[in-house]
């Protein structure tokens, strides 16, 4: 059975590992929002496009 040291220790140690976690997070997304500012804009279409169905010809029906 672990003592009461070990379990805060363990506890610690978590939170240390989490909070580091999550710093590299926050960087990473700040990096991401600044290239994004400095980036050209987004010339996508706005939505999702659909996908178009395949135009079928008399060929395919003889076939």
């Amino acid at each position: 059975m672990s003592t009461k040291n070990e379990t805060a220790n363990v506890k610690q140690e978590r939170a240390a590992r989490l909070s580091e976690q999550l710093r590299a997070n926050l960087m990473r997304r700040k990096s991401q929002a600044r290239a994004r500012r400095e980036g050209a804009a987004d010339e996508r279409a706005e939505g999702i496009t659909l996908a178009q169905a395949p135009v079928r010809t008399t060929e395919d029906d003889e076939a």
